[in-house]
């Protein structure tokens, strides 16, 4: 920013004072194109710094109706008058108001013909059309799942540790500020290590599993292979 200061000077020859002058902080040096750049002026006049936030007094709640005195013998004296007067005009089509849900989330039901054993085709997501072995229902509704219609799991005994709160993201925080969050913008994030626990479980679920599964001959390949529909298959026209 540049600060010139002016003369001023009477007609006589006296020097009368003197008159700041602020200039713009970005002077043009071609018409629509300043010398500094968006960001260049918003550091220098401190934006980065946020606006000065106050804390503004507790205001009491206005009461919705008054007593106020009535004049005149036969009106009471007083009377409760409301605060806020209702409007003198309405809408002359009726607003629809949004009704509450009584509904609450409810785990939908497991088809009975599925049982811990059963064979599962993947329908959506990374591993669509892969086969895998269901072995429990969550609380949530969800089922679990680890990998021709039936595999006996007797001698498989699931660790109570294995529920929805097992399979939650962990929360991870992020950039402490705005500076650090557009710096870490091109850098690639670090990968977190698989905890040891959790491959330890998944390797004592697949060892029993894989046992039970080689004891059917043929299911191996069954189960590594990719399931699809052919020409002329129609999914509405298939029973499971």
């Amino acid at each position: 920013m540049v600060i010139t200061l002016k003369v001023l000077v009477n007609p006589d020859g006296k020097v009368n004072g003197l008159l700041k002058i602020q200039m713009a902080r970005s002077k043009e040096l071609v018409p629509g194109v300043g010398r500094f750049s968006r960001s260049q002026v918003a550091a220098k006049r401190g934006l980065y710094k946020g606006l000065k936030k106050s804390e503004k007094p507790a205001v009491e709640p206005t009461p919705e109706t008054v007593e106020k005195t009535i004049g005149g013998n036969n009106n009471g004296e007083k009377r409760i008058v409301p605060t806020s007067k209702a409007p003198r005009f309405y809408s002359a089509e009726d607003v629809r108001q949004p009704k509450k849900s009584r509904k609450t989330a409810k785990p939908p039901q497991l088809r009975s013909s599925i049982t811990p054993g059963t064979v599962l085709i993947l329908l959506a997501g990374r591993f669509r059309g892969k086969r895998v072995v269901f072995l429990k229902q969550l609380e949530s509704g969800l089922l679990l799942v680890s990998g021709p219609y039936k595999v006996e799991l007797e001698g498989i005994k699931l660790s109570e540790e294995l529920n929805d709160a097992y399979f939650a993201k962990p929360s991870s925080k992020g950039a402490k500020s705005a500076e650090e969050e557009f710096f870490e913008e091109g850098k690639p994030k670090e990968k977190e290590a698989f905890p040891a626990s959790k491959a330890a479980l998944q390797k004592e679920v697949d060892s029993t599993l894989i046992t039970a599964i080689k004891k059917t001959e043929n299911l191996v390949k069954y189960l590594r292979s990719t399931w699809g529909l052919s020409k002329g298959q129609y999914p509405h026209q298939m029973a499971f």
